[in-house]
């Protein structure tokens, strides 16, 4: 393969600084849903995942309404890198995708959880790395900051395979967040 040389405004167009980095709070069906609350920041981006034909489901992303648009590198590689910020004891509803879904603690000490079991789970801290693989139901929740004060948000990282993924809920948890009444006015693919 021949090299390329690419110039440097070019280049710039592929860097993202952490500190620019676009806010996305919303856009999940759990988004409001008291301890679901969470930060998302898209670093390289992939498009909405395509909607199902003759379904009256949404189709949900893995990074959600907001973060598909907010990417700071708008390309489309194959995979979506990011970042989630959660304050200790926040996190996600139990979900899955039809691609794998990398985790990286950057700050903090995180539980994931797998197989919709709370026996099955695993704390991570800094720089410790799990993946998950595709259809299998997982969950995170931020146990601490990195600093101990429950105020302090913590960090991970999060990698999603594929172009155009697709993240599913089961409707059991769908209907949990819509019992709440803070559940996202949507309607979104589930699974039985």
């Amino acid at each position: 393969m021949d090299t390329i040389d690419v110039p440097r405004e070019e280049m710039l167009k592929r860097v993202a600084k952490f500190t620019d980095l676009t806010r996305s709070v919303g856009g999940f069906p759990d988004s409001d849903i008291p301890g679901c609350e969470r930060t998302l920041l898209n670093v390289i981006g992939f498009d909405p995942p395509d909607e199902v034909p003759g379904s009256t489901d949404k189709v949900m992303s893995p990074v959600g309404d907001k973060g598909a648009e907010a990417s700071a590198i708008p390309i489309s590689e194959g995979f979506n890198l990011g970042y989630v910020e959660a304050q200790p004891g926040h996190g996600v509803m139990s979900h899955h995708h039809d691609t794998n879904e990398t985790f990286t603690v950057i700050s903090g000490t995180w539980r994931f959880t797998w197989n919709d079991a709370d026996d099955e789970y695993i704390d991570l801290g800094p720089l410790d790395t799990i993946t998950f693989p595709v259809g299998v139901s997982r969950r995170f929740t931020c146990l601490t900051s990195q600093s101990g004060d429950p105020d302090e948000p913590a960090l991970i990282m999060v990698v999603v395979a594929g172009n155009k993924p697709k993240a599913f809920m089961r409707p059991d948890f769908l209907d949990e967040a819509r019992r709440t009444g803070k559940f996202t006015p949507r309607t979104y693919t589930t699974t039985v």
